[in-house]
């Protein structure tokens, strides 16, 4: 895999624990590509390395994407069908997320615009009309615009809970406002598929204790990446690619709602740890 990482001085590039400097390329040029990997790994050859990666403390991330728009699914597995299915019960909403979980056609939404997103170490936010708030975590397609899946990312999918349960057609609500998808910290590009025993793993600490912990595989998903893909790209075009948040499994006790200053770190294997803040 090569690491692409996005900071206020420009992209930088990672692999085997070496970084190079990307000049003249942007998220947006990567993502209009057949093959951002190839392109990548010949901007490499030949060149010097500015560092080890442990260079990249020196920087500000900011979250890795350019002019995209962040999609995601929902419902992808059996836990997160049960959690809305209880959510839900006194609006009568349950049997839609029931339905949706073995329907053909699987739940696809829109989640953010760039200025929605936030980078690792920086904050999410809370909805004030909400009073019941989750984070999500998620494995992240990065997709070209061919609609082909060059690498993946982190997704911190925020959920306003107790606005999605009063009626599930508020879902734009409780899904889509400032601060409500964390990215990051990288986009790894590959040419392979991410392993299916690849572990998702969220901590939640309050005040310096662990306040819920919970792990993954993505094994674990009802649907394929590629089946999620081919019904986001089947009536709608992303000239410079495009995320797609896949759906998550994690979900903290019914009692538990987000607060101020909470830290929240989401960790996948072979992407790294985003970690965000409560606002």
């Amino acid at each position: 895999m090569i690491r692409i990482y996005k900071t206020t001085k420009g992209l930088i590039g990672e692999t085997n624990g070496q970084i190079y400097s990307l000049e003249d390329i942007t998220i947006d040029s990567l993502l209009t590509l057949k093959d951002p990997y190839e392109t990548v790994a010949k901007e490499f050859k030949g060149k010097e390395s500015t560092g080890n990666e442990n260079v990249l403390t020196t920087f500000h991330l900011l979250a890795p994407i350019d002019s995209q728009e962040v999609w995601a699914a929902g419902v992808t597995y059996l836990r997160s069908r049960d959690a809305r299915i209880e959510e839900s019960k006194d609006a009568g909403g349950g049997n839609f997320y029931d339905k949706v979980y073995v329907a053909e056609r699987p739940e696809v939404f829109f989640k953010a615009t760039p200025h929605r997103c936030v980078g690792t170490n920086e904050k999410v936010r809370i909805r004030k009309d909400s009073k019941w708030n989750v984070p999500e975590p998620e494995l992240t397609l990065v997709l070209n615009k061919y609609g082909k899946i060059v690498g993946y990312t982190i997704g911190n999918d925020m959920s306003s809970r107790s606005i999605e349960a009063e009626n599930p057609l508020y879902l734009p609500q409780a899904k889509t406002y400032d601060g409500s998808a964390g990215l990051g910290p990288c986009i790894c590009l590959s040419q392979n598929s991410i392993p299916s025993n690849t572990v998702i793993t969220m901590t939640i600490n309050r005040g310096g204790k662990n306040s819920y912990e919970d792990r993954v595989e993505i094994s674990q998903m009802k649907r394929t990446h590629s089946e999620l893909v081919e019904f986001l790209f089947r009536e709608c075009s992303f000239p410079n690619g495009a995320f797609l948040m896949t759906g998550t499994c994690l979900v903290p006790p019914d009692e538990f709602t987000l607060q101020k200053d909470d830290e929240i770190n989401i960790t996948i294997d072979h992407i790294g740890t985003l970690k965000n803040y409560v606002a």
